[in-house]
Protein backbone atom coordinates (compact mmCIF):
# COMPACT_ATOMS: atom_id res chain seq x y z
CA UNK A 1 0.00 0.00 0.00
CA UNK A 2 1.38 3.41 -0.91
CA UNK A 3 1.88 6.12 1.68
CA UNK A 4 -0.93 8.17 0.13
CA UNK A 5 -3.27 5.17 0.39
CA UNK A 6 -2.32 4.71 4.06
CA UNK A 7 -2.99 8.39 4.76
CA UNK A 8 -6.36 8.18 3.05
CA UNK A 9 -7.27 4.99 4.95
CA UNK A 10 -6.30 6.17 8.44
CA UNK A 11 -9.22 7.10 10.69
CA UNK A 12 -9.59 8.44 14.20
CA UNK A 13 -10.54 5.53 16.44
CA UNK A 14 -12.53 6.71 19.44
CA UNK A 15 -13.36 3.27 20.87
CA UNK A 16 -10.50 1.01 21.92
CA UNK A 17 -10.11 -2.10 24.04
CA UNK A 18 -8.65 -1.86 27.57
CA UNK A 19 -5.67 -4.08 26.62
CA UNK A 20 -2.33 -2.32 26.97
CA UNK A 21 -0.24 -2.11 23.78
CA UNK A 22 3.48 -2.89 24.07
CA UNK A 23 5.56 0.00 25.38
CA UNK A 24 7.84 -0.41 22.35
CA UNK A 25 4.96 0.48 20.05
CA UNK A 26 4.20 3.66 22.01
CA UNK A 27 7.91 4.50 21.84
CA UNK A 28 7.80 4.01 18.05
CA UNK A 29 4.97 6.54 17.90
CA UNK A 30 6.99 9.01 19.98
CA UNK A 31 10.09 8.43 17.85
CA UNK A 32 8.06 9.25 14.74
CA UNK A 33 6.83 12.44 16.41
CA UNK A 34 10.30 13.81 17.03
CA UNK A 35 11.14 13.40 13.33
CA UNK A 36 8.45 15.87 12.27
CA UNK A 37 9.57 18.87 10.21
CA UNK A 38 10.80 21.60 12.52
CA UNK A 39 11.99 25.02 11.37
CA UNK A 40 15.29 26.01 13.03
CA UNK A 41 15.49 22.55 14.68
CA UNK A 42 14.12 23.90 17.97
CA UNK A 43 12.37 20.62 18.85
CA UNK A 44 9.54 22.31 20.78
CA UNK A 45 7.62 19.09 21.54
CA UNK A 46 7.15 17.55 24.95
CA UNK A 47 5.14 14.42 25.62
CA UNK A 48 3.65 12.89 28.73
CA UNK A 49 2.53 9.25 28.49
CA UNK A 50 -0.18 8.30 30.95
CA UNK A 51 -1.08 4.69 31.69
CA UNK A 52 -2.61 2.92 34.67
CA UNK A 53 -3.24 5.10 37.72
CA UNK A 54 -1.89 8.24 36.04
CA UNK A 55 -5.01 8.31 33.86
CA UNK A 56 -7.15 8.41 37.02
CA UNK A 57 -5.17 11.41 38.28
CA UNK A 58 -5.87 13.24 35.04
CA UNK A 59 -9.53 12.25 35.41
CA UNK A 60 -9.63 13.99 38.80
CA UNK A 61 -8.41 17.17 37.11
CA UNK A 62 -11.06 16.83 34.37
CA UNK A 63 -13.78 16.38 37.03
CA UNK A 64 -12.60 19.43 38.98
CA UNK A 65 -12.73 21.51 35.80
CA UNK A 66 -16.32 20.41 35.14
CA UNK A 67 -17.35 21.10 38.74
CA UNK A 68 -16.05 24.67 38.47
CA UNK A 69 -18.62 25.32 35.74
CA UNK A 70 -21.60 24.13 37.78
CA UNK A 71 -23.53 25.92 40.53
CA UNK A 72 -24.85 23.14 42.76
CA UNK A 73 -21.93 20.83 43.52
CA UNK A 74 -24.13 18.38 45.47
CA UNK A 75 -26.78 17.91 42.79
CA UNK A 76 -26.93 14.28 41.49
CA UNK A 77 -26.78 15.52 37.89
CA UNK A 78 -23.67 17.55 38.73
CA UNK A 79 -22.06 14.45 40.21
CA UNK A 80 -22.85 12.48 37.04
CA UNK A 81 -21.26 15.19 34.89
CA UNK A 82 -18.14 15.13 37.07
CA UNK A 83 -17.97 11.33 36.96
CA UNK A 84 -18.27 11.37 33.19
CA UNK A 85 -15.42 13.89 32.95
CA UNK A 86 -13.29 11.80 35.33
CA UNK A 87 -13.78 8.75 33.11
CA UNK A 88 -12.52 10.45 29.92
CA UNK A 89 -8.85 9.49 30.39
CA UNK A 90 -9.94 5.89 31.01
CA UNK A 91 -11.31 5.55 27.46
CA UNK A 92 -7.94 4.17 26.36
CA UNK A 93 -5.10 2.32 28.08
CA UNK A 94 -2.63 4.98 26.89
CA UNK A 95 -3.08 8.74 26.80
CA UNK A 96 -0.26 10.80 25.31
CA UNK A 97 -0.35 14.50 26.10
CA UNK A 98 1.31 16.58 23.38
CA UNK A 99 2.75 19.90 24.50
CA UNK A 100 4.48 22.65 22.58
CA UNK A 101 7.09 24.72 24.39
CA UNK A 102 7.96 27.46 21.90
CA UNK A 103 11.66 28.19 21.93
CA UNK A 104 13.19 31.66 21.96
CA UNK A 105 15.19 33.01 19.06
CA UNK A 106 15.31 35.94 16.67
CA UNK A 107 13.79 33.95 13.81
CA UNK A 108 11.59 31.55 15.79
CA UNK A 109 7.87 32.00 15.16
CA UNK A 110 5.38 30.54 17.64
CA UNK A 111 3.06 29.33 14.86
CA UNK A 112 5.92 27.30 13.37
CA UNK A 113 6.55 25.71 16.76
CA UNK A 114 2.86 24.78 17.08
CA UNK A 115 2.81 23.39 13.53
CA UNK A 116 5.89 21.27 14.25
CA UNK A 117 4.17 19.58 17.19
CA UNK A 118 0.97 19.13 15.18
CA UNK A 119 3.03 17.45 12.46
CA UNK A 120 4.54 15.23 15.15
CA UNK A 121 1.06 14.25 16.30
CA UNK A 122 0.14 13.31 12.73
CA UNK A 123 3.27 11.15 12.56
CA UNK A 124 2.17 9.41 15.77
CA UNK A 125 -1.30 8.76 14.38
CA UNK A 126 0.13 7.27 11.19
CA UNK A 127 2.50 4.98 13.09
CA UNK A 128 -0.32 3.88 15.41
CA UNK A 129 -2.35 2.92 12.35
CA UNK A 130 0.62 1.10 10.82
CA UNK A 131 0.99 -0.93 14.05
CA UNK A 132 -2.70 -1.86 14.06
CA UNK A 133 -3.52 0.45 16.95
CA UNK A 134 -6.46 2.79 17.16
CA UNK A 135 -5.81 6.40 18.08
CA UNK A 136 -7.68 9.67 18.27
CA UNK A 137 -6.46 13.22 18.89
CA UNK A 138 -8.73 15.08 21.31
CA UNK A 139 -8.56 18.53 22.85
CA UNK A 140 -11.37 20.60 24.40
CA UNK A 141 -11.47 23.18 27.18
CA UNK A 142 -9.22 21.13 29.46
CA UNK A 143 -6.13 21.78 27.30
CA UNK A 144 -6.28 25.48 28.18
CA UNK A 145 -7.31 25.19 31.82
CA UNK A 146 -4.73 26.23 34.45
CA UNK A 147 -5.24 23.00 36.43
CA UNK A 148 -4.36 20.85 33.42
CA UNK A 149 -1.42 23.08 32.55
CA UNK A 150 -0.15 22.83 36.14
CA UNK A 151 -0.62 19.04 36.20
CA UNK A 152 1.72 18.74 33.21
CA UNK A 153 4.06 21.58 34.18
CA UNK A 154 3.36 23.59 31.03
CA UNK A 155 5.30 26.88 31.05
CA UNK A 156 3.50 30.20 30.52
CA UNK A 157 4.37 30.33 26.82
CA UNK A 158 3.58 26.65 26.27
CA UNK A 159 0.40 25.02 25.02
CA UNK A 160 -1.18 21.61 25.35
CA UNK A 161 -2.11 20.68 21.79
CA UNK A 162 -4.17 17.71 22.82
CA UNK A 163 -4.46 14.21 24.15
CA UNK A 164 -3.81 11.21 21.90
CA UNK A 165 -5.83 8.23 23.12
CA UNK A 166 -4.25 4.93 22.03
CA UNK A 167 -5.28 1.28 22.21
CA UNK A 168 -6.44 -1.65 20.12
CA UNK A 169 -9.45 -0.74 17.94
CA UNK A 170 -12.85 -1.78 19.24
CA UNK A 171 -15.04 -0.46 16.44
CA UNK A 172 -15.58 -1.32 12.80
CA UNK A 173 -13.49 0.32 10.11
CA UNK A 174 -15.26 3.11 8.33
CA UNK A 175 -14.88 4.98 5.10
CA UNK A 176 -13.68 8.54 5.14
CA UNK A 177 -15.01 11.38 3.07
CA UNK A 178 -13.11 14.49 2.08
CA UNK A 179 -13.77 17.35 -0.28
CA UNK A 180 -11.56 16.87 -3.34
CA UNK A 181 -8.43 18.99 -3.13
CA UNK A 182 -9.37 20.67 -6.40
CA UNK A 183 -12.23 22.43 -4.60
CA UNK A 184 -9.87 23.80 -1.96
CA UNK A 185 -6.91 24.72 -4.16
CA UNK A 186 -6.02 27.73 -6.30
CA UNK A 187 -3.08 27.37 -8.69
CA UNK A 188 -1.01 30.46 -9.51
CA UNK A 189 1.17 30.22 -12.61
Amino acid sequence: MSLLEKIRRRRSIGHVKPDMPPREWIEQMLEAAVWAPNHHHTEPWRFHVLTGEARHKLGVIFAEIELEKLENKDDPVTRLIAEKAAAKPLRAPVVITAIVEPQEGPKVEEIEEICAVAAGIQNMLLVADELGLGAIWRSGDAVKHPKTRQFFGVPDKGHILGFIYVGYPDMPEREGVRTPHQEKTVWHE
